[in-house]
């Protein structure tokens, strides 16, 4: 039998955006597109620095790319001009399965082959697998989604096929959501990129503050508690329990920050090619219900799941049974989008169980109840709850935290320094939120020219000092 480890590639200069690397490609890219004057020529630039962008994670995995372009760019072609809904079905079906079968193959092969051998263990068969080692291709999940959805959108008719190669390789490619999204659709990004123009002045100022907002909610707020984060899971029965919930509560404050700052270093990178990413994130730790939780965090993958697989199940029209069964597969499957691991999957099923719930609730219960403070603190502590499993590297580490965070068992606690930088993560994720909520665009700079300056001091002094020496990666990267 065989058995496939993944890992990361070493080889080349990761483009991370808050890398020195990606601070020198930038401009760089920038200054070409802005001396080009025809859509074409930046239509070129664009797409080769993508796959410049790319190429410097793993030049190799650029085969998959150009795959999943030239198949769903014929495959959309071809649904188009096919009369017969046979020939049809069989043009989407080459494109989920070629789609779906690389993603299969380079993230979840060893996942199966690894609990198929355990299966086999435990009912007696002794499985001895040799191990085929597979590196993961950096977006792979992101970049298969966005072209999946298009060629299943032409095949439902919603959007006519795009013609020219240059444009639907730049909509696959595109650098600055290439890796972690947003999951865009085309009949919104696809005119962008077929009329592409220098950017104005409100791009730039947009483009400019959304960097600067993603960096400090990176490098200062996610970055910042990651260290602590890291200290209290590898090992939690060192610590007392309130220490491992707040352990939990800092991983939600990092991977809210890092997520959501890469999504607006993203948003306001294509802003600086006049190109407008759609939002991913809407304050989600000031949801009321696990269903709107899901409404504001990652909206993309949300929005997909639900378009390609929740309604395609039935949705709600089944009655609450049915209902209840295609929600849970939906969250069940999107768990293990994020990772080849059964605590992935465990996640899933946790808000999956949360959403069920949610529906079967009384009726009696008031509005007024439903929006309280007190039901928006519940589900925000179910929801932290939740990201344990989402943080263990495997499933032991997962059940050593839980039993350490039952028991109390541990004597450890935290230095007045880690509390510190926990504070101010929380105070700036909750001040930026607050802020956006009330309708300021970007908290950060939209103040007083005064204001502003001593804003900037404040964020680069901050993140200077809580920040580590070496570039961290984003979390979504691994996914």
């Amino acid at each position: 039998m065989l058995e496939a480890s993944h890992k990361r590639s070493d080889d080349g200069v990761h483009m991370i955006f808050n890398s020195f690397e990606f601070a020198l490609f930038l401009p760089g890219v920038f200054g070409a597109y802005w001396v080009m004057r025809s859509t074409r020529a930046k239509q070129l630039v664009l797409l080769v620095a993508s796959y410049l962008f790319y190429a410097a994670w793993d030049w190799r995995f650029l085969s998959l790319i150009l795959i999943s372009t030239i198949v769903d760019y014929t495959s959309a072609r071809k649904i188009a001009v096919s009369v017969s809904g046979k020939r049809r079905r069989r043009w989407v079906t080459l494109s989920i399965v070629v789609n779906l079968g690389m993603l299969a193959t380079f993230k979840y092969l060893g996942f199966f082959v690894d609990s198929a051998s355990a299966l086999l263990d435990r009912v007696g068969f002794e499985a001895n697998p040799a191990v085929l080692s597979v590196a993961l291709p950096v977006g792979i999940s992101f970049y298969t989604f966005q072209t999946l959805s298009y060629t299943i959108d032409v095949y439902r008719s919603r959007i006519q096929p795009e013609r020219n190669l240059t444009t639907f390789a730049l909509f696959v490619a595109f650098f600055p959501q290439l890796v972690a999204g947003p999951i865009e659709r085309a009949e919104r990004l696809l005119p962008q990129l077929e009329v592409l123009e220098r950017p104005s002045t409100s791009d730039l100022r947009a483009g400019v503050r959304l960097i600067g907002l993603g960096l400090f909610r990176k490098v200062a707020i996610a970055d910042g508690v990651a260290p602590i984060v890291e200290q209290i899971f590898s090992d939690p029965a060192a610590h007392r329990s309130w220490v491992l919930f707040v352990g939990a509560m800092a991983f939600s404050i990092q991977i809210y920050g890092d997520f959501a700052g890469y999504t607006d270093i993203a948003r306001g990178t294509a802003r600086l090619f006049g190109v407008s990413l759609v939002e991913n994130f809407r304050q989600p730790y000031m949801a009321k219900s696990f269903s709107e939780f899901w409404r504001r965090w990652h909206i993309t993958l949300s929005e997909w799941l639900r378009d390609y697989l929740y309604i395609p199940l039935g949705g709600n029209r089944g009655g609450r049974l049915a209902t209840s069964r295609n929600l849970m597969a939906t969250m069940l499957l999107g768990g293990l989008w994020h990772g080849a691991a059964w605590t992935f999957v465990l996640w899933g099923g946790l808000h999956g169980m949360f959403l069920v719930t949610e529906r079967f609730l009384p009726a009696s219960l008031s509005q007024s109840e439903r929006s309280s403070s007190l039901w928006s603190a519940g589900i925000a502590v179910f929801v932290t709850l939740a990201w344990i499993p989402f943080r263990a590297d495997s499933w032991p580490n997962l059940t050593g935290y839980v039993s350490a965070l039952a028991t109390n068992s541990g004597s450890s606690g935290l230095v007045p320094s880690d509390l510190a930088i926990l504070l101010f993560a929380v105070l700036g994720t909750v001040a930026i939120d607050v802020a956006r909520a009330q309708g300021v665009v970007n908290p950060v700079t939209e103040w007083a020219p005064i204001a502003r300056g001593f804003a900037y001091g404040f964020a680069i002094i901050v993140a200077t000092i809580v920040s580590s020496s070496s570039v961290q990666t984003f979390i979504y990267f691994q996914f």
